[in-house]
This record gives structure tokens, sequence and C-alpha cells, in this order.
């Protein structure tokens, strides 16, 4: 199944990721920048966006809370994108926003301005229920709760056999990745991670992400270290959203990668993700859609170029 196919009457993806409307303050003198489309749900959308141009890109779903004070010029660039995303009007509260610093040596501080409004499963309508894919950023506890009332929506709790093929994409957030919450941890993967197996049929895997050093992927089966596709740091003008981004093209590569969607494809998916990071990190916001003769381009590229380069590439690259 190539990107441009697909059934587009049920969603290929959905995150319970939140939109925010960001404000970056770089190191001097690179000037701030203000009111930039951003969040984990955003940016996340964003990387299964690129690998979905239409009519696919309406199986892209997540949900924006619109405040009293949304631009009218991100409306604008959700708009474009073609997804099916759920708009929902909250005009008694202003939009979640939220202040990031970047400091030396890759440092990162993040602050909420306004009050945020977390989404959960009680968020989802029908067509976002049924979803082959959800991505999760949350707390062990939370993703355990969010899954299960997934799962009990659905219809499909505690027998989530009867869905062999939904994917759940959790990503833990780092604040609680401590020593106190790995036994949460090792309760929402299943038990002992690869060793005792990660899902309810215990094919599962594990990616870990590495910023500029590119992710390393892990099964029962395989361990494989990828490079970013980025290797000039001149490239990469704003880290912001490159791991989320990362991780809405590898649900993309898990539901519609190789000949059979699966856990299987997870090498494959992982690629889609570095390259969908790729698109998200070169500039200060959300990378620039566009329509060409021969197709949709983002920054002026085309997806499928950029991923038969960076496979190639992957062919002559020696394992560390």
């Amino acid at each position: 199944m190539t990107m441009e196919e697909g059934d587009t009457s049920r969603l290929d993806f959905c995150t319970l990721g939140m939109f925010i409307i960001d404000d970056i303050e770089f190191q001097p003198p690179t000037p701030p920048v203000t009111n930039v489309l951003g969040g984990a749900g955003s940016y996340s959308a964003l990387g299964a966006r690129i690998f979905s141009p239409p009519p696919a890109s309406r199986s892209v779903g997540w949900i924006v809370d619109c405040g009293s004070d949304f631009p009218p010029e991100l409306r604008e660039t959700i708009d474009q994108w073609e997804t099916g995303c759920l708009l929902r009007e909250t005009p008694h509260r202003l939009t979640t926003r939220g202040w990031n610093g970047y400091g030396e040596n890759e440092h990162r501080a993040f602050r909420y301005t306004t009050p945020k409004l977390r989404l959960d499963h009680t968020a989802l309508d029908q067509k976002l229920l049924w979803s082959k894919s959800f991505h999760l950023i949350c707390s062990p506890a939370r993703c355990i709760d969010l899954i299960k009332n997934i799962l009990t929506l659905r219809g499909e709790w505690p027998k989530a056999e009867s869905s062999p093929h939904l994917i759940f994409i959790w990503e833990p957030v780092p604040d609680l990745c401590t020593l106190e919450e790995l036994d949460n941890c090792y309760e929402a993967l299943s038990n002992r991670w690869l060793q005792s197996g990660i899902g309810f049929d215990g094919v599962g895997a594990v990616v870990v992400r590495t910023g500029k050093d590119g992710c390393f992927v892990a099964d029962r089966h395989i361990r494989r270290w990828m490079p970013a596709y980025h290797q000039s740091a001149e490239k990469v003008v704003d880290p912001t959203g490159g791991g989320n981004g990362f991780l809405g093209g590898l649900a993309m590569g898990l539901v519609r990668g190789g000949s059979n969607p699966g856990l299987q494809n997870v090498e494959e998916a992982a690629i889609w993700g570095s390259i969908a990071a790729s698109f998200a990190i070169e500039q200060v916001g959300m990378p620039k859609l566009a329509q060409s003769p021969d197709g949709e381009t983002w920054n002026g590229v085309h997806v499928q170029e950029r991923l038969l380069e960076f496979r190639q590439r992957l062919d002559k690259y020696v394992q560390p």
C-alpha cells in the first residue's frame, strides 16, 4: 500500500497530545518568535500528515481546542493540511499557550503561560475512537488508564486481541522517567519490556530517540541504530517538535509501511519517523506545504525522494 492509498473512511492515526501555541525565545542575537503552531499533538499530526497526501490526509486525526484568542493564520494552516482534525471552539477560555526557552548545550526550558486543557479518551468522537493507531504522551499510570478506557469504549477490553492491528505509541513524559515510576512503566508496557514482551501479545518494540544521534530500535529479534537524517547542524534551525514528529511518521510506517501492516515494520517505520523529524526541525514552527506539478512538497522537497535517499544512505551505514 502506498502512502497515497488507504481507507480514508477510518483514521490511520490519532494523537491525544495537546495543541499549544508556542512563544520561542532563543539565545541572542536570534530574535524571539510568537504565535507558533506547536504542541506534541500538532507535531505528531504533522509527522503523520507528511506521509499522507490527499485524500489520505483525512486519515490523520488530532484535536485542536480554539480559545478566544486563537489566531486566524493558524486556522488557515490547519485547513491547508486537510486532515481529520477535530476543531473545538472554547470561547470561554484562552488557547493553551507555552513558552520555550533555549540556552547553551542544547538546554531547553518550557512552561505553560495559560491554563492547559489536557485531552483524554472522553475527547474522542466516533471517528477518532476507531483509529488504527494512537499516540499518547503522558505518565505511565495515565498511559494504562487511557489504553484501558479507549479499549473499553471500543468494546475491546479486556480482550484486546479482538483488534490485533491496533497500535499504541506511548511517549513517556521526561520528568516522570524516574526510578520511582519504573514499576508503573513495566505495567504500562505489559511486564518487563523486551524480555517479557511489550503489549498484549508481547511483540511490541522500543524506539529510543537520541536527537542529533538518530534513534535505536529494538524488539525481540532486532537491535539497530539509525543515524539522524540531517548530519549537519546548519540544517537544524529549531529542534522543537522533532521527537513528536518522529512518532507521527513512525505510526504511519507501522500502519502503512511494508506489505503487511504492523509492528513487524518497526525498522521501516523508524525510517519514516526520521524523515518526518527532518522536516519538523528545518525551520521555526511548521514546514511549508506547497503543491507542485509532481505532487505536494514540504519545504520544497518531495517526501518520497527524501525517503528514498535516506534508505540508500542507510544501506551503506555501518552499525556502531
